[in-house]
């Protein structure tokens, strides 16, 4: 058990700019129910959600004041009177907290906490959580028909590169020949030395003629997108047919042309991760489970800043997506004024 009762923590008081995010050292340490699990943080994930809850856009908004970050790792420090699957000392990682990993201590549910292997650092497992789930829900699970040895996936990506890395982890791990779209030569040639079969940068004109080149014309079977609104009509001409497009990303609207739909009989299904069932939830925690094991999912841990950096993160995170998209690993939050690892 923690033994305190107030902790250090980043609290929202108001929708707006990175500035928003600041230290209260008074906010109460949570208090596990029965089912949820108390973990001392050691490292929270800056994710593209965290931006938009914070500057009011997201569908979603939590009631003020709140305390950011879905995902992080740290150490068990209080579990609930039904947990069975851990204990105090574990070494664990946090897909989704219930009340906030911008601090000190969180509680999670016991159903979205997972083991960290040793072998990991609180680092990477914070950035395990959103990106890692995402991507194994969007290839092994929605687009689970298609998820063929041989068979070809593309993931378009943008601004949301962690999950576009863990995708092309998952994908090569699942013997798909995996194609990449990215807007700077360090993710295009972190993708290959990841096992992406070809990787094409979607600034250069023509870039859908190499793809379809890497699949013999045919278009990929799969394709992951990451912004819909910009690439959702590119991706109905170049789909295979009865290929499937899985939208895991958009920033605005598109129009599309239907006939593209009918031509190729594909299929569009959009997902997001919080709509999963508990079964999925049990699938893609054996999933995950299974790739730290064996040693092919690993996050990208790009940048650390201190608990007291968070609107500094946010702010370097905005300036990465607008200039160039260097945004290919997951930026950490560390508590400094924790335990060592």
């Amino acid at each position: 058990m923690s033994g305190r009762a107030l902790m250090r923590a980043i609290r929202v008081a108001q929708y707006g700019g990175p500035e928003v995010l600041r230290v209260d050292f008074q906010v109460p340490v949570p208090v596990p129910t029965d089912t949820q699990v108390l973990v001392e943080v050691k490292a929270a994930s800056v994710n593209p959600v965290d931006t938009y809850i914070r500057n009011g856009t997201y569908s979603i908004k939590p009631p003020l004041p709140y305390t950011p970050g879905a995902d992080g790792a740290g150490i068990v420090s209080q579990i609930g009177a039904s947990v069975t699957k851990f204990k105090e000392g574990d070494k664990v990682f946090l897909i989704r907290t219930v009340s906030g990993g911008y601090a000190e201590y969180t509680v999670a549910e016991e159903a979205m906490v997972g083991k960290l292997p040793d072998r990991l650092s609180f680092s990477h497992g914070a950035g395990l959580g959103v990106p890692c789930y995402t991507a194994y829900r969007a290839l092994c699970i929605k687009a689970k028909d298609k998820l063929k040895p041989g068979n070809t996936v593309l993931v378009h990506g943008s601004s949301s590169a962690a999950v576009v890395l863990a995708c092309v982890q998952i994908g090569v791990s699942k013997g798909l020949k995996v194609l990449v779209t990215a807007g700077t030569p360090e993710l295009l040639d972190l993708m290959l030395k990841q096992g992406a079969a070809g990787a094409f940068s979607y600034k250069e004109q023509g870039y859908t003629d190499k793809i379809l080149a890497a699949t013999n014309g045919t278009g990929p079977d799969i394709i992951i997108e990451m912004t819909a609104n910009v690439n959702l009509e590119t991706d109905l001409k170049i789909i295979n047919k009865g290929g499937i497009i899985v939208v895991v990303g958009n920033r605005g609207n598109t129009e599309v042309t239907p006939r593209f739909l009918m031509h190729k009989e594909s299929i569009v299904t959009g997902m997001e991760l919080w709509n999963s069932p508990p079964e999925e939830w049990v699938e893609m925690h054996q999933g995950i489970s299974e790739g730290l094991n064996a040693g092919w999912l690993q996050p990208n841990v790009q940048k650390e800043y201190k608990l007291e950096e968070a609107g500094l993160a946010h702010k370097d995170f905005m300036n990465k997506s607008q200039t160039a998209g260097k945004k290919f690993a997951v930026d950490v939050l560390r508590n400094h004024h924790s335990s060592a690892e």
